[in-house]
């Protein structure tokens, strides 16, 4: 398979513009919502997440929607499980729109079918970090004030000791789970339960969902997710996908049967949103992978002939360097999210596997996951690029420090505005006033600019930057040029502080060969980079770089563990 041309500027809006004046699925009016002015909001965002998803499980009923090992459930037998679920829940619990039901548990098709009986209920969904502790996970479901909790084994021993505490009742999903009330699936298989959508009225302005941010920063935030906001986010992708169908037929951006391996962890947006919600509007059959191995997903992928591989960027890499490229024909693309993808693995990727698409996003928890997308040659042309803004109903730009918007070009705070941003953060009104500028545009926090052409380019984390005597230093920047070195898998830059500079620049770096000579390493940087920009503190890691629950590298653990210790290379 030959990867297509390039789509220019100017194809893609004419492209964008074709599909919207069709109208149909794809319809958008202009919409106010929390006093805020949208020039577009897709018409079916004035549904519920339950009822849009209703006529989809009625379009694919007969395809395979989850699979898990040599279990397979069609969409039709998900929606009936969820269903049951759902009017349990109403029934049986007492569960009103606006209370919140807990997930806690790795990934199985249980998750999906509990987050969409969840959704149907009219309740708020609660995915909990399964990879949070004992503590962590406790203070996550006491700040939702969640009193059912579908959980795993493992979870349902952790929240175990405040189960009376808090008044819990626990749903034993999978697994024997010692303090469970009931099993999923005993409700699940009651066919006593009705298998339709409960009658409970749900406004699309209400919450859907409690997610909480990553917290490598610190405490993690809650934020609230409306149904009008998620189905904005899902249409935006799908709409995506059609444009560039249109736009390429030769390349099956839409591909038939398409499947997409479930391998990012579901209590994030990446994951929730662009493979499980996605999946569900288009048809697409989810197949699970108990935990990450290269070379069991490249099996994997080829028993069940899957066509869509999401990840964070090492299990990209992974695939690359260990999975037999014979396993992977089936797949037209390997995509990555939740942190940008170093510009040595594109490179890699494109000779070992010349003619598959490579694609990435730009999106936070705040925006359910929506931003920019960039894929094929763009994205080798362009390896620096978050990409261009995913139409119709979304805008991105760059605001200077006192909210005026800059022209493009200019480096500025990048902000977003669209129908699919957060209500709020939980309990947090201070917070949530100070996250947006006037006319509803979200500040995420990172800073970059927009050029000409449109495409979005972030540059580094507004707390992340070096400021170095005065001079700003850009960790990406930094990180990449190291990741240019023949021997640096991984990379991580901050700041460490300095009695004269006040700040200065340091790195700890991996290599899967198994050593770096950091002299060598430094006096590369230092023929690229601006000597205050150059590392002036090095550490190699013996292992590869630790990282948050979403892929990311752990900055705060690195910064912690280093001061510790001195540099393996230092330069005054």
């Amino acid at each position: 398979m030959t990867a297509p041309a390039p789509i220019t500027s100017e194809e893609f809006a004419e492209g964008v513009e074709a599909l919207l004046a069709e109208k149909g699925l794809f319809a958008v009016e202009p919409k106010t919502v929390r006093g805020v002015d949208y020039d577009r909001s897709f018409l079916l965002s004035n549904m519920s997440v339950r009822d849009m998803f209703a006529a989809k499980a009625a379009e694919f009923a007969d395809r395979d929607f989850l699979v898990y090992g040599e279990e397979r459930l069609t969409t039709a037998e998900a929606w009936s499980q969820a269903m049951r679920f759902a009017n349990w829940l109403v029934t049986e619990k007492g569960v009103k729109p606006g209370d919140r039901v807990a997930i806690a548990m790795r990934n199985y098709p249980e998750w999906c079918i509990a987050y969409l009986g969840i959704a149907a209920a009219g309740a708020v969904i609660v995915p909990i970090n399964s990879f949070w502790q004992a503590e962590e996970l406790r203070q996550g479901l006491t700040r939702a004030g969640a009193k059912i909790v579908v959980c795993d084994a493992k979870r349902g021993a952790a929240f175990a000791p405040c189960k009376e505490e808090l008044g819990l009742t626990f749903v034993g999903a999978r697994e024997e789970v010692e303090a469970a009330d009931v099993t999923f699936a005993e409700i699940v298989n009651d066919s006593a339960i009705s298998a339709t959508p409960p009658q409970v009225q749900i406004d699309p302005d209400s919450d859907y969902c409690l997610i909480y941010t990553s917290g490598t920063t610190g405490k993690p935030k809650g934020v609230l997710l409306t149904h009008r906001s998620c189905i904005n986010s899902v249409m935006s992708f799908s709409f995506l996908l059609n444009v560039a169908q249109r736009l390429r037929p030769e390349f099956p951006f839409v591909p038939e049967n398409p499947s997409v391996l479930v391998t990012l962890p579901l209590f994030h947006v990446t994951a929730s949103h662009t493979v499980l919600l996605l999946s569900f509007l288009t048809g697409k059959k989810l197949v699970f992978l108990y935990r990450w191995d290269p070379v069991e997903a490249g099996k994997l992928i080829a028993k069940e002939q899957i066509t869509n591989f999401i990840g964070v960027p090492t299990m990209a890499h992974d695939l690359t360097r260990h999975a037999d490229p014979e396993d992977l024909v089936s797949l037209v693309d390997i995509a990555t999210g939740g942190a940008k993808r170093p510009e040595t693995q594109l490179a890699e990727q494109a000779e070992t596997f010349p003619g598959k698409s490579m694609s990435s996003g730009y999106g936070l928890t705040e925006t359910n996951a929506l931003g920019t997308h960039i894929t094929l040659q763009d994205f080798l042309d362009n390896p620096s690029a978050a990409g261009r803004v995913v139409p119709p109903v979304t805008q991105i730009e760059a605001f200077s420090e006192d909210g005026t918007q800059l022209s493009r070009g200019e480096k500025g705070e990048i902000c977003i505005k669209s129908p699919a941003n957060f209500r709020a953060y939980l309990e947090d009104e201070a917070a949530t006033e100070a996250a947006f500028f006037d006319g509803g545009w979200f500040r995420t926090g990172d800073l970059g600019y927009v050029d000409e052409e449109g495409i979005l380019y972030i540059l580094d984390r507004a707390k992340d930057l070096i400021i170095r005597g005065g001079e700003n230093i850009s960790c990406l920047e930094v990180e990449n040029m190291l990741l240019s070195f023949p021997d640096v898998d991984e990379a991580c830059v901050f700041a460490v502080p300095d009695e004269k500079y006040g700040e200065i620049v340091g790195a700890t770096v991996w290599s899967a060969a198994g050593q770096v000579d950091l002299e060598k390493l430094r006096a590369h940087a230092a023929e690229k980079l601006a000597a205050f920009k150059v590392p002036q503190r090095l550490w190699a890691s013996p292992q590869s770089l630790p990282r948050g629950t979403t892929g990311k590298i752990d900055k705060r653990m690195i910064r912690q563990v280093t001061a510790m210790y001195p540099a393996h290379y230092s330069v005054d």
